[in-house]
């Protein structure tokens, strides 16, 4: 079989974890510059603009990702039906580049900037434990202390 032909049977089957894991769209240059990253994965808000395919130069905000379909959906960007009204259309993470990030999720924002994404643990003075061998030692030879001894004749 040609490689092409597996590759895109694994990504059909694929689970939904995984396939949510390939929507990623490329930065722009002004957000590589400053984030140094070369992609990153879409959600709801981002501002991209579609570099590729039928609506090419359109800039708009991301409506609904969905995994399901394997791609986006961007404000502006419908098609008419035939008996009236419009659809959304989805267009492949592939097609366009992220110009402007969502920055609400303040765990994104903090995995962006390369900063740690949980808060770090306060160090406590350790108390002292004592062994419990030498413990059980211990109270072992005072109740043989305290215990009175017979005397033999």
């Amino acid at each position: 079989m040609k490689p092409t032909i597996i590759r895109n049977r694994t990504i059909y089957q694929a689970s939904l974890s995984t396939r949510s894991k390939l929507l990623c769209s490329h930065l722009s240059k002004d957000l590589k510059n400053k984030y140094h990253k070369r992609s990153i994965r879409v959600t709801e808000g981002d501002t991209v603009k579609v570099v590729r395919g039928e609506f090419k130069g359109v800039t708009g905000k991301i409506t609904s990702v969905s995994s399901l379909k394997n791609g986006i959906t961007i404000e502006g960007i419908k098609k008419e039906k035939l008996k009236g009204g419009n659809v959304d259309v989805f267009v492949h993470t592939s097609n366009v580049i992220v110009t402007d990030l969502n920055t609400s999720d303040k765990w994104r924002a903090s995995k962006l900037e390369g900063k740690s994404t949980k808060p770090a643990k306060e160090a406590k003075p350790a108390a002292p434990k004592p062994a419990k061998k030498e413990a059980k030692k211990e109270a072992s030879k005072e109740t043989k202390a305290a215990k009175p001894r017979k005397e033999s004749k």
